[in-house]
């Protein structure tokens, strides 16, 4: 295996160091010099390159990956995949993985493994929401930060699963101790395979031990398709009922007996949290027929190959459904309905009585409907003013981050898939900037879409309305501050719009510079007058150049109206300009401040903590240009 340490790849990432190795890649902690940061690079081994299903399944991760965003899933920064060298850049994560953790501590205490379930739940919701299936969830999969927060990763083997009918080949089968049974056999897998491995990996917190444990992957495989697995509470005693219940719902061997959604499994996890003495009412169809199993409709199966492929099967292999000694045991045994008819009448009359009474005489139910998925949706152009979220009722929270998009939902509550109720509020918890925002180009849309784009990055409109012979009525002719200007978070921008009825304006044209008789026929020549009664003030510029006018350069101004200018005296005073700016919330570096190239402050490492930094500087002149180089950055300031 070719090491990369030490070496740059296509002249950009720095390898550092090996921080992981697994079956068909190995990670590597690298700098990435041009956007200046740590990342990590995943290469496809070399022994590798040559296969197709490995390359195939290597490429699929980031595939899978880029239709995501989510706070608990790690994101993919760039990938190359070339015939010599195929890799994958990707967060770098301080941590370990959710293995390691259960291996140090043994059994997690009830809150870890409460947070940590829920933050997985909402990973795969958002990759479920997404049409993609992970097919691999394990803890060895799963990053552990210092402050708690999962990351989900490996979507090597992912699918997605509105475009493919079943699984792709027998090398993509994944972890078989975290496997479900219906990957076991080869069958089709849903959403709710993910369920089962989540189930596996909440019995595996809570007992400090995996539910089917082998000398070999093939018994382990066998164990996950026929064998129920020991109850939790039969290993660790404290383990509280709820919260077991969940777990082996999840581990239900029949996917129609297991949570049906991640959502529907969080919302059990909320009730758990609420009351951790809750005792769910769960009811499995207990000894249901295997062939019922099997005989779902959407059901297809790959060749019977691919299990002797996978497992290496002995020839006289027994799969333990034999039907005939299922009803010599009793599975398919029939019900006596003859013998319970009456009791069974008796039950269903009072059913009805007692339901008639609650219909009439308390009253009928609220209409409830199902919450939708919000999470990863644009609040402002996707949600709010859509017609069909017209009946929720939002509570908006912002939330700083730099893992998502300004605007973006991070988190709902209730979860998707909770049942509404009429006049319950939905609060969505929405990506907050935490730096400078460049103005979006909004220049000849409509009004609505140009708000909608703006607010959608955190800043504020103010629509004026203005006349315009060459710009169709309700478009946009401009904004200020213009477009592609960087402004700060929540800062409003001035939406200009034509409008025939607005009084006429023209542009005031660029006088700065010029001599009295000059600005007076370029005004002219705009439909603007001079105001004669100029102020004279002190300069470096010389004696009766125009130094600044109002209103300013490149704004608007009725037809017809006077332009004040301030004009120079041609001697120059000295100035005092305060520059204020926010650090980056971690790390260090320089800052390094220049007056017109003099350099006013050097600090060689400045230790960076959101704060906001001062400069103050002196000099002479109408414009005083200041640039500000910080952490690789260049700002100009005047």
């Amino acid at each position: 295996m070719e090491s990369y340490v030490g070496k740059r790849i296509d002249g950009r990432y720095e390898i550092h160091e090996i921080i992981g190795v697994g079956g068909m890649a190995v990670v590597y902690k690298a700098y990435d010099n041009i956007d200046d940061r740590i990342v990590a690079v995943k290469i496809l081994k070399e022994e590798y390159l040559a296969n197709e299903e490995f390359r195939r399944r290597f490429r699929n991760e980031p595939k899978a990956i880029a239709v995501l965003s989510h706070p608990n899933i790690v994101k993919v920064y760039d990938v190359s995949f070339g015939d010599k060298l195929q890799y994958i850049v990707m967060d770098y994560i301080e941590g370990i993985t959710l293995k390691e953790y259960i291996q140090q501590q043994g059994i997690l205490n009830c809150k870890e493994i409460v947070h940590f379930t829920t933050q997985i739940l909402k990973a795969i919701q958002h990759a479920h929401s997404k049409g993609i299936v992970h097919r691999d969830i394990k803890p060895q999969n799963i990053l552990l930060l210092q402050d708690s927060t999962i990351k989900v990763t490996d979507f090597g083997i992912a699918r997605f699963s509105r475009n493919e009918t079943r699984t792709m080949s027998g090398s993509a089968i994944g972890s078989v101790h975290y496997i479900s049974p219906e990957q076991a056999r080869g069958e089709i897998t849903d959403e709710k395979s993910d369920i089962y491995s989540v189930g596996v990996l909440m019995y595996e917190m809570l007992t400090g031990q995996l539910p089917f444990q082998s000398d070999s992957a093939v018994s382990v495989a066998l164990k996950q398709v026929q064998e129920e697995a020991v109850p939790p509470s039969a290993i660790n005693s404290d383990i509280p009922t709820g919260l077991e219940q969940i777990t082996m719902k999840a581990m239900q061997k029949n996917p129609r007996d297991r949570y049906q959604s991640a959502a529907e499994m969080l919302m059990d996890i909320e009730e758990y949290k609420k009351n951790p003495s809750i005792i769910f009412d769960y009811s499995y169809l207990v000894n249901s027929p295997e062939e019922d199993y099997n005989d779902q409709d959407e059901t297809e199966y790959v060749d019977d190959e691919y299990i002797d492929d996978q497992y290496d099967y002995p020839n006289n292999y027994d799969n333990g459904f034999d039907e005939e000694d299922d009803i010599r045991t009793g599975r398919f045994s029939s019900f006596n309905f003859k013998k319970y008819l009456p009791v069974l009448l008796g039950i269903l009359a009072a059913a009805l009585i007692v339901g008639l009474v609650v219909f009439f005489v308390v009253g009928r139910p609220g209409t409830k409907q199902t919450v939708p998925e919000f999470v990863g949706k644009n609040y402002e152009t996707e949600i709010k003013d859509n017609e069909e979220y017209s009946g929720y009722q939002f509570e908006i929270k912002e939330q700083e981050t730099e893992d998502s998009d300004v605007g973006v939902v991070l988190y709902q509550d209730p979860a998707a898939g909770s049942k509404y109720e009429e006049n319950m509020k939905i609060t969505l918890t929405i990506a907050k900037s935490t730096g400078i925002i460049t103005v979006p180009d909004v220049y000849e849309e409509t009004l609505e879409t140009a708000q909608k784009k703006i607010k959608a990055m955190g800043l504020k409109v103010e629509v004026v309305l203005e006349y315009s012979d060459t710009v169709t009525e309700g478009i946009v002719i401009k904004t200020s501050p213009k477009r592609h200007e960087t402004v700060e978070y929540g800062d409003t921008i001035k939406i200009y719009v034509s409008d025939p009825t607005a009084e006429k304006t023209t542009e005031v044209p660029d006088i700065i510079g010029s001599s009295i008789d000059a600005a007076k026929v370029q005004l002219e020549a705009y439909g603007l007058e001079l105001d004669e009664n100029y102020e004279e003030v002190e300069s470096i510029e010389p004696a009766g150049v125009i130094v600044s006018c109002s209103p300013d350069v490149g704004e608007y101004a009725p037809l017809g109206s006077k332009i004040t200018v301030k004009v120079s005296t041609g001697k120059s005073t000295l100035s005092t300009v305060e520059v204020s700016f926010k650090l980056p919330s971690e790390g260090s570096g320089p800052v390094l401040a220049k007056v017109n190239s003099n350099i006013v402050e050097n600090k060689k490492n400045r230790a960076f903590d959101g704060s906001y930094y001062t400069i103050i500087a002196t000099g002479t002149g109408r414009r005083v240009c200041i640039s500000l180089n910080l952490w690789k950055e260049s700002i100009k300031v005047r």
